[in-house]
């Protein structure tokens, strides 16, 4: 490790904190998602030296596969850079500072004390502080979203905010199409604002809320819900309902005042003034209207169109999702 002069240094409560320099030169990477991989490469492209980028360990990424490198440690060994998966060595490398861009892992407080770090966050702090920003800003129905950058803190998600870049969310956005606009937008921001000097960070300010994981449960479809509620759920990713008591899930829909008869007949009579989850024809009722079915995934297949589900299938009349 090369030694380096002291830094200047801010109180943030009981932690010790240093500052970045004005001019960086050496800038440590930790991530590990497809989500960090826009970072990496923008710092890379604009020239700035990484001396080592930590990531997660290798895992099984698909039930049948063998153990694959994190998407960042791919994309680090494709760019010739060194890649660990030890948090310490993020202070150990002599790097100006650290960015850390969705590292899925908790950074020591002594690390922080040692090393200027900064976190691209994909929200408008201080809402939606935590680990699933994008789906929790969709699922409550924002209108708008962004990426800020801030200083990292012990305490989730707290530190002083240098800038941030705000993007609106569309009627049809999903919460992948979001994740992957904002890692985009946010590291061509991020390596313009390294290159040029960071700005004074200021305290966050506004009302916080908390992003926690989603769950299984949290995506699971209540047919006695608004469409529109189920709607963002759908376009979140993963939302599921149960027929004839096996896991179904819906990879894309849209609410609908009535069922398509495009393709698909509607059974002989069937009126929409039904229980919520009650098929009728390529749709399902809801508490105040109908949620068409467009990309479905019955249980032990792979995703396929729901008009080809329904003529293949042929559910009964009346049939039910739970």
């Amino acid at each position: 490790m090369v030694d380096e002069p002291p830094l200047p240094l801010r109180r943030e409560g009981l932690v010790t904190q240093p500052l970045p320099p004005n001019q960086l030169s050496r800038v440590a990477f930790a991530g590990t998602p497809d989500d960090a991989v826009p970072a990496l490469r923008a710092l890379a492209a604009a020239d700035f030296e990484i001396p080592v980028v930590v990531t997660g360990a290798p895992r099984r990424r698909s039930r049948r596969g063998s153990n694959a490198p994190s998407p960042v440690a791919a994309a680090a060994s494709r760019l010739g850079l060194p890649v660990s998966h030890e948090p310490d060595d993020l202070a150990r490398c002599g790097a100006d500072c650290a960015v850390v861009v969705a590292f899925g892992q908790l950074i020591a407080a002594e690390l922080l004390a040692a090393t200027p770090m900064l976190n691209l966050h994909f929200s408008l702090l201080p809402r939606w502080r935590g680990a699933a920003p994008v789906e929790r800003a969709l699922l409550a129905g924002d209108d708008r979203t962004g990426v800020s950058l801030m200083a990292l803190e012990p305490s989730l998600d707290t530190g002083p905010v240098y800038w941030q870049h705000e993007v609106s969310i569309g009627p049809a956005d999903t919460a992948a199409g979001l994740r992957e606009r904002l890692a985009s937008e946010g590291a061509a921001r991020l390596a313009a604002s390294l290159a040029e000097g960071l700005p004074t960070p200021q305290p966050q300010s506004g009302t916080p809320t908390y992003a926690r994981k989603l769950t299984t449960e949290d995506r699971r479809i209540d047919w006695s819900q608004p469409s529109a509620f189920i709607d963002r759920q759908i376009r979140v990713g993963g939302a599921w309902t149960t027929l004839d008591g096996q896991r179904f899930i819906i990879r894309s829909g849209r609410p609908a005042d009535t069922p398509s008869e495009a393709t698909y007949e509607p059974p002989r009579g069937a009126a929409l003034d039904v229980s919520p989850g009650t098929l009728v024809g390529d749709a399902v009722a809801t508490r105040d209207g109908l949620m068409r079915l467009e990309i479905v995934q019955p249980a032990g297949r792979g995703t396929i169109d729901a008009h080809a589900w329904l003529h293949g299938a042929r559910p009964p009349d009346g049939a039910r999702f739970d």
